[in-house]
């Protein structure tokens, strides 16, 4: 189907979106590329949306985005040096940003939106998605971040006309968030993942997390599909409150689209039979980390329901080379490093402990707390002390919470389990301890900034083996 007329993102529309919410427009009737917040990242042809924050305003910065070529600004109040953009005033520019968003969102006609969420695996199932189907289809997905109130406004500002499909992460902190997200984005597939303790502080009950993530598929109209993890009982439940279609997804035997004969090959990836009703097909996965196996399947029923055959999917799969979350790269010295320092969470951790006990050598890790666990946060970190005893030789530690995970791994196992108080003393703490043909694993929450070590160590590992270079081997999970 056509669009008749070409939506274009400008002052018209703005002024279509806000309505009486709008207090005021100066300047000419320009267009806009997307809409921006951070005014280091404007660039010509941007709206700059001044968000005032707990740390910054954003209308501080609002003239250095008109200076750097943004063609207007979304407002609250008068800003000096912004005369030359075309300017909105309004009451609440978020509440402005979050309608603009909608109404755009409207008038793309042919877009079909695909809502992930779960508590792991997002970013990675939205990635493999667009990727499997991107062959027939013009497809975007989300940035890495933008999967809140504010993200996701922006994520739909950035869609062009001529966009089939995009893929957004849909976050969530406590209940009525991922509803407001459908409610601007209007998704016509859902994908559940999984449902643990993460934001448990916020969230106040596994309970209630559960229900915040059954708004993506309460959402749904009735010729949409929901994606469900069968083998997630509490995301099984959900297929009950949906009018939408439902398929599941999983090692189940009522799997609709299931994962058997998963066989790990290391760094090289692993092997499984993908079976898609009554058909079967071995398939190597050339990305390390059996826990793919969820993303996979999710991505695979969304190319199932879009129309692509067992054998199209199968061969996406098997030529997939994806920048996904944990990077492992070869460090000098031929050493292995799984630097998985965007976040933590306890079923998050038991992957990276999985995909390190895959690799070759003498296994290393530094843990770091996992954050937001609230009640559920001692027995998690105690868990996965236990799991560390189990897989990794040598074990290093570091925050409040990561001296639980060291405590109950050295009750558990005979090793090596050192807690690092100096942080600026981890890198080479670690490194003194690296043997050529080791492997470490770096993980804990954004919060404590293990990227900082991540990158400390393969400095000093360059220093120790000056004659062998850094390799990253660009295979991630």
């Amino acid at each position: 189907m056509k669009i008749n007329k070409t939506p274009i993102l400008d002052s018209n529309l703005i002024f279509n979106a806000l309505g009486k919410d709008l207090q005021s427009q100066h300047g000419d009737i320009r267009t806009f590329n997307r809409a921006v917040i951070d005014s280091r990242e404007v660039k010509p042809g941007d709206l700059f949306v001044a968000l005032p924050g707990d740390t910054t305003d954003g209308h501080l910065h609002a003239a250095s985005a008109i200076a750097a070529g943004a063609n207007g600004c979304l407002l609250e109040k008068h800003v000096e040096g912004t005369e030359t953009g075309t300017l909105f005033f309004v009451n609440n520019t978020l509440n402005a940003l979050q309608k603009i968003a909608a109404f755009w969102r409207q008038s793309l006609n042919n877009l079909n939106i695909i809502g992930v969420t779960g508590n792991v695996g997002k970013t990675t199932t939205k990635i493999l998605t667009a990727e499997l189907i991107a062959s027939k289809y013009n497809v975007e997905y989300s940035k890495a971040n933008y999967n809140n109130e504010i993200g996701v406004p922006l994520c739909l500002l950035e869609i062009k006309p001529n966009i089939d499909f995009s893929v957004i992460e849909m976050g969530m902190y406590t209940t009525n968030e991922i509803s407001l997200l459908c409610q601007w984005s209007k998704p016509k597939i859902g994908i559940v993942l999984n449902v643990g303790p993460v934001h448990l502080e916020r969230a106040g009950s596994i309970e209630n997390i559960i229900k915040a993530k059954q708004e993506l598929v309460e959402a749904l109209p009735e010729n949409g599909v929901a994606v469900l993890n069968i083998d997630d009982p509490s995301v099984r439940k959900m297929a009950e409150h949906t009018s939408a279609n439902v398929i599941f997804i999983g090692q189940n035997p009522s799997a609709m689209i299931r994962g058997t004969e998963i066989k790990s090959i290391g760094q090289e990836g692993f092997n499984f039979n993908l079976e898609i009703e009554n058909q079967k097909r071995k398939i190597h996965v050339p990305l390390p980390g059996t826990h793919l196996m969820t993303n996979l399947l999710a991505a695979s029923a969304v190319a199932h329901i879009l129309g692509m055959d067992i054998d199209e999917i199968a061969e996406k799969i098997s030529t997939l080379d994806s920048t996904l979350r944990t990077k492992i790269s070869t460090l000098p010295g031929n050493i292995l490093l799984l630097d998985d320092t965007y976040n933590a969470s306890p079923a998050s951790m038991h992957a990276a402990i999985n995909l390190l006990s895959e690799l070759p050598g003498r296994h290393f890790a530094l843990l770091g707390d996992m954050l937001e666990l609230g009640s559920e946060s001692q027995n998690a970190h105690e868990e996965i002390g236990k799991r560390a005893a189990q897989d990794i030789d040598v074990l290093f530690t570091i925050g409040d919470l990561g001296l639980i995970i060291n405590k109950f791994a050295s009750k558990s196992g005979d090793f090596e389990a050192t807690h690092i108080t100096e942080k600026n003393l981890a890198a080479q703490l670690i490194a003194n301890r690296l043997k050529p043909g080791d492997a470490i694993l770096i993980k804990g929450s954004r919060g404590l900034r293990l990227e900082n070590i991540a990158s400390d160590l393969s400095k000093i590992l360059r220093e120790i083996y000056p004659n062998e270079s850094f390799r990253n081997d660009e295979v991630n999970s």
